[in-house]
């Protein structure tokens, strides 16, 4: 995902960001979203300045949330390198249609960036990370466009989970949430897409001579 084609890499590292994780009680945010942004942290991948919060319906106590965070991270990594993390992650619990629920999220988005020294000339990036059921996509959408969205920034929507359940409803769902935002500012992730080829990647890799030739640890650390 790029923020800026004009801006050089030290800026891009400097970049105020704020990654939303919706469904962040959930498993699919337990057992990738988080491990995958705790991975980007580690490597130094995030930018210096970037805040994570999770939002769900479930209420849960600091501790809880915490625990939940980081319950599929390796055994061997440091403490000090999660508690780090930790540091940039907070949660917020709200419904997933209800305005004013949305409406607290904004403004502890806001206190967010005031606590990481926003200025008016900074470059602002919001991801909204929606690991959540499709049949609420558009409802959490709507949500984030009316009462979350800010305009004075770069907004990307990423949609994770099946994508419509056959080709009229991912098209009813593509025509929807097209609505709420312009296409450049949604990123879809159909992680069914490629589950045949993936039941059959053994097959895949050793029938095919280009695959066999790039597939292997030379070139896959994980």
């Amino acid at each position: 995902m790029s923020f800026s084609g004009g801006l050089d890499e030290a800026a891009k590292h400097d970049v105020l960001t704020t990654i939303v994780v919706f469904g962040a009680s959930g498993d699919l945010a337990k057992k990738k979203t988080y491990p995958a942004l705790f991975h980007l942290y580690q490597q130094g991948l995030l930018p210096r300045r970037t805040r994570i919060l999770g939002y769900a319906r479930t209420q849960m106590e600091r501790s809880s949330f915490t625990t939940r965070v980081t319950s599929f991270f390796k055994k061997d990594i440091p403490e000090a390198a999660i508690e780090g993390f930790l540091a940039i992650c907070g949660y917020v619990s709200g419904k997933y249609d209800v305005a004013e629920d949305f409406i607290r999220l904004r403004e502890e988005i806001d206190q967010q960036e005031h606590d990481m020294g926003k200025r008016a000339e900074d470059e602002r990036v919001h991801i909204y990370y929606l690991a959540l059921p499709p049949s609420v996509f558009v409802s959490v959408g709507t949500q984030i466009r009316h009462n979350v969205y800010d305009g004075s920034c770069t907004n990307r929507v990423v949609i994770e989970k099946p994508f419509g359940h056959d080709l009229e409803s991912s098209r009813e769902l593509s025509r929807e949430i097209g609505a709420l935002f312009a296409e450049d500012e949604i990123y879809r992730i159909d992680h069914y897409l490629g589950k045949e080829m993936v039941k059959n990647i053994l097959a895949l890799r050793f029938a095919n001579v280009f695959y066999e030739a790039v597939w292997n640890r030379h070139y896959i650390s994980n």
